[in-house]
């Protein structure tokens, strides 16, 4: 299929191949954008063991503190999704990216000395996380539907940003506390920032803007809840392990905060680098297929973590478990597009929305169940269950979409 992509202000054809189509410096932008966006969003999770030493939180406590920004995350991107049918989303993501930067300088400055502020801290890093529905359709927009997996999938690496969270923070943490990582971070993200200005288009194809109550429309179809489901486990399993196990890693195993930091950063670098891979092979074999292996493999994983006896096998298996969901969330946004491409920007922000909310229950659970039982693995058995209803989902419905789904038609696996 002949494609164009936009250079220097020019619409140039290109080939069927991926690396012929779209516009390469907006993807890069978007990585970058998102990349260092989930880097912050996630900051809490890594100096969570050293704020809860100092704040002296209880374990529910630790457990809201790296659930906020999720939540915040989940609600805020519903409101990006808006924006970037408004006023596109180049323009979106810089005001987001000026909100963070503000917030975290703020929070250095002034401090942050109590259980509240940690929350309201959360409640800014929300605006990181939100960045999923803007460099989504950033990069998507450029890409025709035979290549949205993989764009969307590259895009979407930007998630390896948890990684550098969960390696630098803890080690920065102890060099010069953690009050100062949050100065810190403000760094690299003015950097991306400028490059972003420099690099990111918007793509000249994007839909005509809508009367809000349009924005709504896909909420009236049975569709968009099964993507909002499917992707609140996939996603929402990846950030809320992201987030908690820096804690788990302590409290199981009585880890310093630095080597939980890395056992914290090679699962997630698990999840992270399968993004792309989980996009690609959706496009292969068809996203139903990719996800219902993806939930079997997590379901087992984490069943299997709760009750595992030794740090080796619950590093084991968590990578195993962030591989499948990582792979999860490549294969859902290779569906979202083939099902609402019209309507990508608030979809993309409706299904992030749901895959936050995912993120704080198993987040904010997993601090509960520890504080009520005294064990994590309530709340990694009933995640474990959630999996496995997304695949009674799947089975159920996998038929209607293959046959009412005009990309199906098209030939497009589905």
């Amino acid at each position: 299929m002949a494609t164009a992509y936009w250079q220097d202000g020019k619409a140039e054809s290109g080939g069927s191949s991926f690396w012929s189509a779209g516009h390469r410096p907006t993807l890069i932008a978007a990585f970058l954008y998102f990349d260092l966006a989930f880097m912050v969003w996630v900051l809490l999770g890594p100096l969570g063991p050293e704020i809860a030493k100092t704040l002296h939180l209880t374990a529910a406590q630790k457990g809201l503190m790296v659930a906020t920004p999720t939540l915040a995350g989940a609600i805020l991107r519903v409101v990006n999704g808006l924006l970037v049918d408004r006023i596109g989303p180049k323009r979106s993501g810089a005001i987001s990216q000026v909100v963070v930067i503000a917030g975290l300088l703020s929070a250095y400055l002034a401090g942050v000395n109590s259980f509240g502020g940690t929350l309201a801290l959360g409640v800014i890093l929300g605006f990181a996380g939100a960045s999923f529905a803007i460099a989504l359709p950033l990069a998507s927009r450029w890409y025709p539907p035979e290549h949205q997996g993989k764009a969307m999938g590259i895009a979407g690496m930007g998630n390896s940003g948890t990684v550098l969270a969960s390696l630098f923070a803890p080690m920065l943490a102890k060099l010069f506390r953690w009050n100062t990582v949050l100065g810190l971070s403000c760094i690299p993200l003015a950097i991306v920032f400028v490059v972003y200005l420099a690099l990111a288009k918007d793509a000249p194809n994007a839909p005509a803007p809508k009367r809000f109550i349009d924005y709504l429309e896909p909420l009236k179809q049975g569709d968009a809840w099964w993507l909002m489901l499917f992707y609140s486990v996939t996603f929402g399993g990846f950030v809320g392990l992201a987030a908690s196990l820096p804690i788990y890693f302590t409290d199981q195993f009585g880890l310093t905060t630095v080597t939980a930091g890395t056992c914290t950063a090679a699962c997630v670098f698990a999840g992270s680098l399968v993004r792309p891979l989980g996009g690609a092979l959706a496009d292969r074999i068809g996203g139903v297929k990719t996800l219902t292996m993806v939930y079997l493999v997590a379901a087992a994983a984490l069943a299997g973590v709760s009750g595992a006896p030794t740090l080796a096998s619950a590093l084991g298996l968590f990578v195993v478990a962030m591989l499948a969901l990582g792979t999860g969330n490549g294969a859902v946004f290779q569906l979202v597009p083939q099902r609402f491409r019209a309507e990508i920007g608030v979809m993309t922000g409706l299904v992030g929305m749901a895959g936050g909310v995912g993120g704080f229950y198993l987040a904010s659970s997993l601090g509960f169940a520890r504080q009520l039982t005294g064990s994590f693995a309530p709340g990694f058995l009933i995640f474990a269950g959630l999996a496995l209803v997304a695949v009674a989902a799947l089975s159920a419905i996998k038929g209607r979409w293959r046959a009412t789904w005009e990309a199906a038609a098209n030939g497009i696996r589905i």
